[in-house]
């Protein structure tokens, strides 16, 4: 696996200016990707919010696998957090989100009471990974198009404070971390598409997709790609030979699709192109990459 590292000089700027906004905010929504919610959950930001009352927000709920996305939410309210999954396409468990963030700031309105303060709106930070789907999320909350959207990383690029009921949003652009704990974090936040896709190399990429959905989705690799999930649930990539394997099941497939180059080569760059974006659109199905033990 390749060793994944990637911190751009916007990010670090993003954050040093997150942990000075934050001292204006009361409480935080954060987003994690429901198909990953470890590798797309920032560990820095733990460190900037603080003490601070946050709701979890696990996005793009329609994409993951149910029984999955049930059992994180599960593991988030054990240990005391408001957990809530959305699809902000069709609006599923958005309208959960302000009263979860006013449940979750009780005991702060409570203390401004007891000190004289008078209510005010909730001041919310918005934090998230990019393409996480923040941007979707506050348009759907607002009930218009107040922020940019895109599937592909890095849309929003300064912070902004939208108004919406009783509380006041703070967009933030996403933020990763200087480096990723493992090489297979990289490969889930790229099969998802939060890292550009030139970060990483997509035939490889692609190689790491099928050998985790034939492990964990083998239905999916036998009715949709057509390919013998028994052999590749077994690969190891340290070997060679297995390799070798995996790059001729994606040639058989590239020709199957008619992705051919000249002299009727296999086209296994294209291939890969699709199947990734395939991946990334649930074209492919419902998919969690990392599962709640």
């Amino acid at each position: 696996m390749q060793n994944i590292q990637w911190f751009p000089g916007h990010m670090a700027k993003a954050r040093r200016e997150m942990t000075a906004a934050m001292k204006a905010v009361d409480a935080v929504v954060e987003l994690v990707d429901a198909r990953l919610p470890l590798s797309s959950a920032n560990p820095m930001l733990s460190d900037i919010i603080g003490a601070r009352p946050r709701v979890m927000v696990l996005t793009r709920a329609d994409m993951a696998d149910r029984i999955q996305t049930e059992r994180w939410l599960s593991h988030y309210r054990k240990l005391g957090m408001a957990a809530i999954a959305v699809d902000a396409k069709s609006g599923e468990g958005i309208k959960q989100i302000v009263p979860a963030l006013e449940a979750a700031a009780t005991l702060k309105r409570e203390r401004d009471a007891r000190r004289g303060i008078r209510p005010r709106p909730l001041r919310t930070m918005v934090v998230g990974i990019p393409n996480v789907g923040k941007s979707s999320l506050i348009n759907r909350l607002a009930q218009r198009a107040v922020t940019k959207t895109g599937d592909r990383p890095g849309i929003t690029k300064a912070q902004q404070w939208i108004r919406i009921g009783p509380v006041d949003l703070l967009d933030t652009p996403g933020v990763l971390w200087p480096k990723f704990d493992t090489a297979e974090s990289g490969y889930i936040l790229a099969m998802s598409g939060a890292i550009k896709p030139e970060i990483l190399d997509t035939v490889d990429l692609a190689m790491h997709l099928v050998v985790f959905l034939a492990r964990s989705y083998p239905q999916i690799v036998e009715d949709r790609l057509g390919l013998t999930p028994s052999s590749l649930a077994t690969v190891d990539f340290q070997s060679t030979d297995d390799v070798g394997l995996v790059d001729g099941e994606l040639s058989n497939l590239a020709i199957r699709r008619g992705m051919l180059m000249s002299a009727a080569r296999p086209d296994v760059e294209r291939l890969s192109e699709a199947l990734v974006r395939e991946t990334q659109t649930g074209k492919l199905g419902r998919i969690t990459f990392e599962w709640c033990s």
